[in-house]
């Protein structure tokens, strides 16, 4: 949801799409995904076995983050030289051996050490994401794959974190990541089986990432991409106490429009595809502002309970998209170096999180909830706006 690598991105008029490949991908997604949080669902009991405060069996959320956004510009430079099959694979194999680590670890710096390898597969899956998608389908079938492959993100946005608590409390937090262990085995063997060689061609070295975001249109793009996930992870980090303090429901309300949210999210991605095949840049431009007057809607409206669970539902479908248009744009505005633009991607993403979840807090310090959705919907807006004005989303190629 790429560091520097010339990839031959041009499929043949006869290549038939590989969608077996895409879906062994969108389950290693899932199984991504799903391990990354399952620490948030399992945290109280982790922290009592191991002898120590959640706030610090927390660091292990953190160390995934950190470790991704630091993969997702290095990875292709590191692996340069190397199939990308074997490299995906890779991945798939530091998925199992982190859920191992984790789940047999006698102490906290163990478990650390699991999450870094889980953070390197993470970030570097989703660096090759996109250009692994153009490899795999013809050009115009790109966006339906990508919408596949972040499938597996919304199911596992549904399922991880409510299974894994209560799975938790029934087999004990550590065989849950047994069960994670075996998800991330069928993925691996499925890849195996299915995906291709995608041999490395050209010359990857760090001075790419520089040279790509020079390219036309591409800082403008990254400007927009960060604004779009900044507001949306201070609205989502911060939905609980909206919903709580402004809404009124009790745990059981909030349990059902968070579901909602998930499969509404589900949906959207499952929709991206359609929509992103018939106009990129209408998507790019309509979800971040259907996203913002929502998040205006939310703060204007008064105590309606089904009306804001029925508007947070909405925001899911719309966000849904948003993962599978960015990742289609980088395809398109730099298919020549679709490693590279999807490690900025990542690395934006990353840097949007940090930011939406800390200048949200600040603002919830002072104007609660309605404060943070207030900002969430006037950064949503810019974003909007910023690719409302003569936003490029056609290729953007290096001059000679």
């Amino acid at each position: 949801m790429n560091a520097c690598l010339q990839v031959d991105v041009t499929p043949p008029v006869e290549q038939k799409p590989a969608w077996g490949a895409v879906f062994s991908l969108s389950l290693g997604v899932f199984g991504l995904v799903t391990a990354e949080f399952l620490p948030a669902s399992l945290l109280t009991p982790m922290a009592s076995t191991l002898g120590v405060t959640e706030g610090l069996a927390g660091q292990a959320v953190t160390a995934t983050a950190a470790v991704a956004m630091v993969t997702s510009l290095l990875i292709a430079t590191i692996t340069r030289n190397i199939d990308r099959r074997w490299v995906l694979l890779a991945f798939s194999v530091l998925l199992i051996v982190s859920n191992v680590l984790v789940a047999f670890a006698p102490n906290l710096p163990t478990i650390l050490i699991g999450r870094v390898l889980l953070g390197i597969a993470i970030g570097g899956f989703w660096t090759m994401s996109a250009a692994t998608a153009m490899r795999l389908v013809p050009e115009a079938m790109v966006p339906r794959a990508l919408s596949i492959m972040f499938s597996g993100v919304s199911l596992a946005t549904i399922a991880a974190a409510p299974l894994g608590s209560y799975l938790g409390g029934i087999i004990g937090w550590r065989h849950v990541f047994l069960w994670a262990v075996v998800l991330g085995a069928l993925a691996l063997v499925w890849q195996l089986v299915t995906l291709p060689r995608m041999a490395p061609s050209g010359t990857t070295r760090l001075g790419t990432l520089i040279e790509v975001l020079k390219r036309p249109g591409m800082g403008r793009g990254m400007i927009a991409c960060t604004l779009v996930f900044t507001g949306h992870f201070a609205f989502f980090t911060y939905l609980r106490p909206f919903l709580e303090g402004v809404t009124g429901v009790g745990v059981n309300g909030l349990s059902a429009i968070l579901l909602g949210f998930g499969v509404a999210n589900f949906l959207g991605t499952s929709l991206a595809g359609l929509m992103l095949e018939r106009n990129l840049r209408l998507t790019l431009m309509f979800m971040p502002l259907l996203m913002a007057l929502i998040g205006f809607g939310l703060v204007v409206l008064g105590r309606v309970p089904v009306l804001h669970a029925a508007l947070v539902s909405l925001w899911g479908m719309a966000f849904g998209a948003v993962p599978v248009a960015w990742s289609t744009w980088i395809t398109r505005t730099v298919p020549d170096e679709a490693e590279s633009g999807g490690g900025l991607i990542v690395a934006a993403v990353q840097l949007a999180i940090t930011m939406g979840a800390a200048a949200g807090g600040a603002i919830f310090d002072v104007s609660g909830a309605k404060g943070v959705f207030s900002a969430s919907a006037a950064v949503l807006f810019a974003a909007a706006l910023i690719i409302a004005l003569n936003f490029r989303t056609r290729p953007a190629l290096a001059t000679q």
